[in-house]
């Protein structure tokens, strides 16, 4: 039969390594945000920034920054899908993993699940961002023109 375009092997170590890459992405990132926001109002960098629930709150100015950093991230990490995921089929896919891992991550720092609505706002947002701005990006570099030569390839 005939080659298949884009036929993939099942290879379970660059699915673990991809995800492992996207979430050191996420949290270099984010830490990266939040250095800058801590920098802009003079307050002390804390693990409570990235892990506690409570941190993200529309009330108090710091909460807002913090909202802000996180989806300036979700930016910077659709940016990563494209660079090292680049298939638009899968940015959900990671998307949610990478979200799925810092739930989790909350939930060990916390001791519980994160019971504040804005922190479960702010990650659907960002979420949202990631996975629709991530597939953008890959849809429009997998559906760029591919380049045909008719230019004959010897000269006879």
């Amino acid at each position: 039969m005939g080659s298949h375009f884009r036929s993939y092997v099942w290879d379970p170590i660059l699915i673990i390594s991809q995800i492992i890459l996207m979430q050191c992405i996420y949290y270099s990132f984010l830490g990266l945000w939040l250095a800058g926001v801590d920098g802009l109002v003079h307050t002390s960098r804390s693990l409570d920034q990235v892990f506690n629930y409570e941190v993200l709150g529309f009330s108090t100015t710091q909460g807002r920054l913090s909202m802000m950093a996180f989806i300036l991230n979700s930016l910077t990490c659709a940016l990563g899908l494209w660079f090292f995921i680049r298939r638009g089929k899968q940015c959900l896919d990671f998307t949610v993993t990478v979200h799925f891992f810092h739930m989790i991550g909350c939930w060990i720092y916390n001791a519980h699940l994160p019971a504040a609505l804005s922190w479960w706002l702010v990650n659907v947002a960002c979420m949202a961002l990631m996975a629709v701005i991530g597939e953008y990006l890959c849809m429009r570099t997998e559906l760029r023109a591919i380049p045909v030569n008719t230019a004959p390839k010897s000269n006879l």
